[in-house]
């Protein structure tokens, strides 16, 4: 057993496991105690009910996405590269879970957004801010890419919105078919989503 000090943490941090691998609906309060190691009384001395926790599992996993999506998005390259990159490194991260476990977790945010968004408005809301902040990441892109003259768009906020969505699609193909290979076409897609060209330097194909 753990003891009080990082019992808060090893529920929190097997809960987004478990959420990842199972969904939230089919996980009980001592499932997440067993995997945490911690006994079920120190669930409610943490996390006032299953909600709760799922809410803190959400603003993890999104501190660590911003996190890393902020160093992509955020880089020296050329905008529309720093766009092909994000999905590149989508790839890569979904083909590393495959490896890990067998099968395509997809997208915590997507999975929990069909499973739970019309059940609890708290998750729901919270998704909501989480997918506004990631356009709002990729409309600074798209914006400075237009400003360069490198893509073609009346509404830099709806195609930012527009390419978002198509990553999440991809994502979600790519779990439908425990393929990462379902997100190679996402450069093509969105070169052709803003009106652009393939930079200079870009390397050709999927």
């Amino acid at each position: 057993m753990g003891r009080t000090s990082d019992a808060g943490k090893k529920i929190l941090d097997a809960a987004q496991s478990l959420i990842e691998l199972r969904g939230y609906s089919a996980l009980g309060v001592a499932d997440i105690c067993k995997a945490a190691g911690v006994p079920k009384g120190s669930f409610y001395y943490f996390y006032a009910s299953k909600e709760v926790l799922a809410l803190a599992v959400l603003d993890e996993h999104w501190a660590a996405q911003k996190a890393a999506w902020s160093g992509v998005l955020g880089g020296d390259a050329e905008p529309l590269l720093r766009l092909r990159l994000l999905f590149e490194e989508t790839q890569a991260g979904q083909q590393a879970g495959q490896q890990s476990c067998g099968t395509v977790a997809g997208c915590m945010f997507g999975n929990l957004s069909l499973e739970m968004s019309n059940q609890t408005e708290a998750i729901r809301a919270r998704l909501q801010q989480i997918f506004e902040a990631q356009v709002d990441m990729v409309e600074a892109v798209v914006t400075e890419a237009l400003a360069r003259g490198e893509v073609t768009v009346a509404d830099p906020r709806e195609a930012a919105r527009s390419v978002v969505a198509q990553l999440e699609g991809q994502v979600l193909f790519a779990k439908l078919y425990n393929s990462p290979q379902q997100l190679s076409p996402l450069w093509a897609n969105c070169l052709a989503l803003l009106g652009a060209r393939a930079p200079q330097g870009a390397v050709a194909g999927g």
